[in-house]
């Protein structure tokens, strides 16, 4: 059904709800900008957060204190990195100890949602909504996927939904710092061979829903050679030259999401460290 078909109440509704997901994407990035700020000026001291104070309605700072003992050896200074806590495999279970070790964190939003416009157009919001019947009447539900990554090799990503944009954006920023790995990267491509980390060492496929999703290795100066959302996820992993290919619904942008991110996942999922590849012996030819 098109927009000229559609009740004015709907219509009315649905451009509401979608300058509201614009208004909370914004607030988000600002909170997280002076968050950044603050974390910058407190390098050496555990990291602050904001909390409501429920008596006059106003945000406070207070100290982070940790609750787990992951974040106890890291305030003590057992680790210093994000690489170290992810080699030892230890679950990280709060999101401001990924806020304390990686100081230029940066974060995406996918915008999977989007609301019909005219001539058949869709304008890409940041959240889905989701409308189920009550007696009472409509009940709405927002979802939406966030990523964060420092640029260099490490990842996180993750969905969740809530009853407004705020909400939900914020839920799926504090469940992707808990879903960080680190990936693999170097350079696979017989055209450049510089043994760098630009790339990704190999061909990759992974498949999420009824997308496939392929990584190819590329030579310096090509880019990331994929659709925006794609892009978005490949940057913040920390890859500068790399080849993609997309099989299925692709329009399903959670599903291509997830597929993305199941490929940078399998990269880390090999035997060895790759000796072959990377060896400088020339390969034998048989004849």
């Amino acid at each position: 059904m098109t927009k000229e078909d559609k009740p004015e109440s709907e219509v009315l509704l649905e451009e509401e709800v979608a300058g509201d997901a614009v208004e909370a994407v914004k607030e988000v990035v600002e909170e997280a900008q002076e968050k950044k700020a603050e974390v910058v000026e407190t390098k050496q001291k555990p990291q602050y957060t904001k909390h409501k104070d429920d008596r006059r309605g106003a945000e406070k700072s207070v100290e982070w204190v940790p609750k787990t003992k992951l974040g106890q050896d890291i305030v003590n200074g057992k680790y210093t990195s994000i690489d170290e806590v992810i080699a030892t495999g230890e679950l990280i279970l709060e999101p401001e100890i990924v806020d304390y070790l990686i100081q230029n964190l940066k974060q995406e939003i996918v915008y999977v949602g989007g609301s019909p416009g005219k001539g058949g157009g869709i304008k890409r919001t940041a959240t889905r909504i989701t409308t189920r019947m009550h007696k009472s009447g409509r009940r709405y539900s927002m979802s939406s996927l966030v990523a964060v990554g420092n640029q260099d090799g490490v990842i996180g990503m993750a969905k969740e939904s809530g009853t407004d944009h705020r909400a939900a954006i914020e839920k799926s920023l504090k469940q992707a710092k808990l879903n960080i790995i680190k990936i693999k990267r170097g350079c696979g491509n017989w055209e450049c061979s510089c043994k760098g980390t630009h790339s990704v060492p190999f061909r990759i496929e992974a498949k999420h829903g009824s997308v496939t999703f392929v990584l190819l290795p590329a030579p310096k100066g090509v880019g990331i050679v994929a659709d925006e959302e794609s892009k978005k996820l490949l940057a913040l992993a920390g890859l500068k030259d790399v080849w993609t290919q997309t099989y299925g619904q692709t329009g399903t942008r959670i599903n291509l999401a997830f597929a993305v991110f199941e490929a940078l996942k399998k990269l880390s999922r090999v035997k060895g460290e790759l000796i072959k590849s990377q060896s400088t012996k020339p390969i034998p030819v048989q004849v």
